[in-house]
């Protein structure tokens, strides 16, 4: 006699890619596979595009998920779990290949992208298991910040000497990853905040975008 219950059936993975929130996450996710590999062909305006609509679309997924009705506690442990594991690839791997890419893969460069991975890695292990430091406080600058501080400092890639961006942008990505992990508090941005993101998204898919059509002329 099966005395099994229907209730504890395993779910089928692929059933929670229809839930919106995680298609939101997943699209994300394709932004970043984007941004690594058009920085690898050492694109960076194409890539610095991916990074930020994949913070736009990280944004998104969890604004969907509090307003979306009828969700059941694994959808939203699963979508927990999805996100965090997006957010590695997104705001650790992507700038770490960014990094290693602009040293064209020189070894030097292997310690600034094993820091801002490994401060990745420690920041989000931390988050997921306490959570928020009060109502709307991190412990650590969040991960989303890693792109949109880069995104915004690749505007000067093309007015700063190379080998002084290069070492700039080194630096920046070791400081990053020492908020990361830094026992500091930082806010987490709602609200109106997210319709500043938006904005911040399109002026730079805008100012990327004229680079790339002229990317000849300003190399």
């Amino acid at each position: 006699m099966d005395n099994s219950n229907p209730k504890d059936s395993p779910v089928s993975i692929l059933s929670f890619a229809k839930d919106l929130p995680n298609i939101c996450s997943l699209v994300g996710l394709f932004c970043a596979v984007l941004a690594i590999y058009f920085a690898i062909l050492g694109i960076f305006p194409a890539a610095m595009i991916g990074l930020i609509w994949a913070v736009f679309f990280d944004w998104t997924d969890g604004i969907i998920a509090r307003r979306l009705k009828g969700r059941n506690d694994k959808q939203r442990e699963f979508g927990g779990q999805l996100d965090s594991l997006i957010d590695i690839v997104s705001f650790g791997i992507c700038p770490a290949i960014v990094l290693l890419s602009y040293g064209h893969f020189s070894p030097w460069f292997l310690p600034g992208a094993f820091m801002i991975i490994a401060a990745g890695v420690l920041r989000l292990s931390y988050f997921n298991v306490f959570g928020l430091v009060g109502k709307s406080t991190y412990m650590g600058l969040a991960l989303d910040n890693n792109v949109i501080i880069l995104a915004f400092f690749f505007l000067f890639s093309y007015t700063i000497n190379t080998t002084i961006f290069t070492v700039a942008l080194y630096f920046l990505i070791v400081a990053l990853a020492a908020l990361n992990v830094a026992p500091i508090r930082t806010p987490k941005f709602t609200g109106r905040w997210y319709y500043a993101l938006m904005a911040y998204t399109l002026i730079l898919t805008v100012i990327y975008g004229w680079q790339l059509l002229y990317i000849d002329k300003i190399s």
